[in-house]
């Protein structure tokens, strides 16, 4: 496994996104920060965010605008700072897979204008709101802007060019698309046809290039979840469906011209080779990454079952190693961490760190395993869980609903309205205690918000996400590509949308802010957890009320 610590990249195969939820009870609050923002703060984050952007560390950028929205939503300059950051992010990213490059050497134009067809086909037939084509069409000239400057795109298509041609191709574009009729799909691919045949006639680049930045600018246009994937993405995405991947086992973050391990798979080739999280790859196969963008460092790190890779890495006391990771296949566990933390009241925790095919099997196995050690009362903990998929959420919300909605899903089509109930078979008794923050998302919030309200337990720690669609994936016949897409919205068993909102703990526990530099920033030990420690509070004070748990029935 290979990945990048970003919000909106790890928030993919389910969603959730909605509107307000009924606001909870305080019940306890800890660690309350200074609310709101001051007008230097903002310039802050906002010279903080150009500073990215001109070392062209887009990743880091992005991920800075991503956060510093979430805090300061609707703040106009941040979100114009993180379009453009986003849309040379995705433009570097494309240009560094070789699947993406492949495709643009092997797709004639005809190819290309049928691929972007069969896109928006798909959007067509899909997406759960009725597109705006025109707006489509301008977004993948937006990102055509942006490649007209963006020297990965410049090195390869316009290298001998005169500037002067380039800006006039740009003022013809904008003015070509601006007399042109766009109200369906069928004249935005003519639209986009016309676009591509203006690249080689003012500046001798093939249409094909032209034609799927408007591929990637429809999909892109949509919101922060839908995308356009290449060969090499679409592979990922079934490979986290399915919970395996080939490669090292680790979740690198981009910062000051290295990559940081955030998190390393127990019982990985990395775990297995010494890497640890904390430590920092320096150099790739004898290249410093301080020379490369992120995504040549992934495309490095990348490769064929079974071969090797030699890392040079720095451990965060300053000391060098160098380590050879052969690939394997990783296997992701659903579950990273059970123990009995208080065995006299039978308080029992485990640490849920995604959603995918085999997260139901994984619980049910450590179910057993606590049970069998006096479990009585259970706290789950999904911080950081980005979600996954929605009918795993699902099943593992049944364990402990024993009926009534677990959520329901709402779309533009009436196939894609649907709702999930509980089954009495098969449920979990015993008091719960569910702790969630802000990087709590999609298949976590489905599962917490059912938790909430059929009162099956208490919320603690930080508001989640809010991310309240569910996204569908749909393979291309063209280029070996696909498209992830929105196709419905969902709702909590009250009827209450997440999105943008997400679920409110019952029991609010605030941790104290981390520096915006501390790319070292590590988790706390259970006994430093602020928020551990009000879970158990609260189980200990649940025991005390009602005492009496039991097995599946």
């Amino acid at each position: 496994m290979l990945s990048w610590v970003s919000r909106a990249a790890r928030v993919t195969l389910v969603a959730i996104l909605a509107t307000l939820c009924a606001p909870s009870l305080v019940l306890a609050q800890v660690d309350v920060g200074p609310a709101g923002a001051s007008q230097v703060e903002l310039e802050q984050i906002l010279e903080r965010g150009q500073s990215l952007e001109q070392e062209r560390r887009w990743g880091e950028a992005l991920t800075h605008y991503e956060e510093a929205l979430r805090q300061h939503p609707n703040e106009r300059r941040l979100e114009q700072r993180f379009t453009t950051t986003k849309l040379h992010y995705d433009l570097a990213r494309r240009y560094s897979d070789q699947s993406f490059v492949r495709s643009l050497a092997g797709l004639s134009e005809t190819d290309a204008l049928a691929l972007y067809s069969e896109v928006l086909l798909k959007i067509h037939s899909h997406y759960v709101e009725q597109p705006g084509w025109r707006h489509l069409v301008d977004r993948g000239t937006q990102g055509i802007e942006i490649a007209l400057t963006d020297p990965v795109f410049v090195e390869r298509y316009l290298r001998n060019v005169n500037p002067t041609a380039v800006k006039r191709f740009r003022d013809d574009l904008y003015r070509t698309l601006r007399a042109l009729p766009i109200n369906d799909r069928h004249q935005a691919r003519s639209a986009v046809a016309q676009a591509g045949a203006l690249g080689r006639q003012r500046l001798g680049v093939p249409p094909t290039c032209i034609i799927l930045e408007y591929v990637c600018g429809a999909t892109n246009a949509l919101d922060d979840f839908s995308a356009f994937l290449t060969g090499d993405q679409l592979n990922e995405t079934y490979s986290q469906i399915d919970g395996n991947f080939v490669g090292l086992g680790i979740e690198l973050k981009s910062t000051d011209g290295a990559l940081l391990i955030v998190k390393v798979i127990p019982g990985s080739p990395a775990e297995k080779s010494g890497l640890a999280g904390g430590d920092t790859i320096v150099a790739v196969a004898g290249r410093s990454t301080a020379d490369m963008s992120t995504d040549e460092a992934a495309n490095l790190l990348q490769g064929e079952e079974g071969t090797t890779v030699e890392l040079q890495l720095r451990s965060p006391q300053g000391q060098d190693y160098r380590a050879s990771v052969r690939r394997a296949h990783v296997e992701i566990p659903s579950i990273t961490d059970e123990a009995l933390l208080d065995r006299d009241r039978g308080i029992a925790y485990l640490k849920l760190t995604c959603f995918q095919k085999t997260t139901a099997r994984d619980l049910d196995a450590a179910l057993w395993r606590l049970h069998r050690q006096g479990m009585k009362q259970l706290i789950i903990d999904l911080r950081g869980n980005p979600g996954g998929l929605l009918t795993s959420s699902v099943e593992v919300a049944d364990k402990f609903v024993d009926q009534g909605t677990i959520v329901a899903t709402r779309g533009r089509n009436p196939h894609e309205d649907f709702t999930y109930s509980a089954h009495r078979a098969g449920t979990w008794k015993l008091p719960l205690v569910v702790l969630i923050d802000g990087d709590s998302a999609s298949a976590s919030e489905i599962f917490a918000g059912a938790i909430r309200d059929h009162r099956r337990g208490t919320i603690v720690g930080m508001r989640s996400y809010g991310k309240g669609s569910v996204q569908g994936i749909f393979p291309l016949n063209l280029a070996r590509s696909g498209l992830r897409l929105t196709t419905a919205k969902f709702y909590s068993p009250n009827g209450h949308p997440y999105s943008k909102v997400g679920v409110e703990p019952d029991v609010q526990v605030h941790r104290v802010a981390k520096p915006a530099e501390d790319t070292n920033f590590q988790p706390p030990a259970r006994d430093q957890d602020l928020v551990l420690s009000e879970a158990l509070r609260v189980a200990r004070s649940q025991l005390a009320s009602d005492s009496k748990a039991s097995r599946p029935r």
